[in-house]
């Protein structure tokens, strides 16, 4: 990429401003799309300085392969769909999208899109060097808009999709607020009483020559214990908690079967499968029903899949497809989809309305996981029922026993 300095007048007044292109056209091109003012000169200069610390500052703080925020993504694709339906062109859109972006990371994704668009490339090729920051679906949204001549309703199909798994998280965070601070409350409670309650009680029940109850036992001991080793046991938390990410991250052995375990948790199970699943069957139907491949679609489909042993099982699909068996033998093989999920697909199959079955197929998933979503404290209120009776029985055992202990023997 080149550097040319622009000399304008705007108002009267002369102004000059610095741009980055391929050559002296796009950099007038480039200029009069950001209407600074009337054009005068152009020049070719060496790279400033603040360009050069530009660089340095990016390459210092990188950018990690980890996914751009969701929300300000969502706001820009919006954004940039509707000036391109309005007909705008595609380096201007980009142009006045980073114009609203905030967000740092996502700042500099678009940065270099728009530069490597003005300098011949497209969209798709553009946006592929951030395929880990962007995700999978992403790119194949963009390779499909400018394939069929669509690239507005591309990107706003994909907003949309976006849209819909962020909803879907969002839900399950507000659903597991209230078991989550039932739990930490407990917590609270539970430390309030083993530091100020038992030694009141600890040095009445030293005096007495009875016996402790096994109760009363327990919560001298907890005591004790969290006395001597609080610090030991909150580094040890830390440490196994950063141990596990670390594993979860690097290890793909690890992450298999932690992934496979979280399955058999109860509700947890059931959260993570419906949300997987549907997300896949619904990426699966969008992307098939806008004309991308098959093949290409269920890739990108499972790509988004988070669990990796439900990302394995599913592969199975593409295996027996590439096999030359049916989508629905596939859909078997996987062994993820109940009989009722694989008889569906064999009628859409069998009909030519595959994309048609696929959409009740993701609307049934989407309603159990709605269903979970928004029963999850009644079905788990057994559960905190029985932790906080449990709790109760404890500290009144721990606390009231000896103190009928004593009173038999003050008799």
């Amino acid at each position: 990429m080149k550097y040319f300095e622009i000399i304008y007048t705007t108002s009267g007044k002369k102004g000059k401003v610095v741009l980055q292109s391929s050559n002296r056209i796009g950099a007038i091109q480039l200029f009069k799309s950001k209407k600074l003012g009337i054009f005068t000169k152009i020049k070719e200069i060496d790279e400033p300085f603040e360009f050069k610390f530009k660089k340095l500052k990016e390459q210092f703080f990188g950018l990690s392969n980890s996914r751009v925020s969701i929300e300000p993504y969502i706001a820009s694709l919006r954004q940039l769909a509707v000036m391109l339906d309005a007909g705008l062109p595609i380096n201007q859109c980009l142009f006045e999208v980073l114009e609203s972006i905030e967000d740092r990371r996502l700042h500099i994704i678009f940065t270099s899109i728009l530069a490597d668009i003005e300098g011949g490339l497209g969209l798709t090729k553009a946006s592929s060097p951030f395929t880990k920051q962007l995700g999978d679906i992403t790119i194949s949204m963009f390779e499909l808009g400018e394939q069929t001549g669509e690239l507005p309703k591309s990107i706003s199909q994909l907003a949309e999709i976006l849209q819909e798994i962020h909803d879907n998280r969002k839900k399950l965070k507000k659903a597991t607020r209230y078991p989550i601070t039932i739990i930490i409350f407990m917590g609270i409670a539970f430390g309030v009483v083993i530091k100020m309650v038992v030694p009141e009680f600890e040095s009445i029940f030293a005096d007495s020559n009875t016996e402790l109850p096994l109760p009363t036992r327990f919560l001298i001991g907890a005591k004790d214990f969290i006395d001597a080793y609080a610090l030991l046991i909150i580094v040890g938390i830390v440490i196994a908690l950063f141990i596990n990410k670390w594993l979860y991250v690097n290890n793909e052995e690890y992450r298999y079967g932690m992934d496979k375990g979280l399955l058999k948790i109860y509700l947890i199970g059931d959260v993570i499968y419906f949300a997987m699943v549907g997300r896949f069957i619904y990426i699966f139907d969008t992307l098939s029903d806008a004309g991308i491949p098959i093949i290409d679609s269920l890739n990108t489909s499972i790509g988004i899949v988070e669990n990796v042993y439900i990302k394995e099982r599913l592969n199975l699909i593409i295996t027996s497809i590439e096999d030359g068996k049916s989508i629905t033998q596939g859909f078997k093989d996987s062994q993820q989809f109940e009989n009722m999920i694989t008889q569906m697909v064999d009628a859409g199959e069998r009909s030519g309305a595959i994309n048609k079955m696929l959409n009740k197929i993701a609307i049934y998933y989407k309603d159990k996981y709605q269903y979970i979503i928004d029963n999850v404290s009644i079905l788990m209120e057994p559960i905190l029922l029985a932790l906080i009776a449990c709790f109760v029985l404890m500290l009144a055992l721990g606390i009231f026993l000896p103190m009928w202990s004593l009173a038999d023997a003050v008799s």
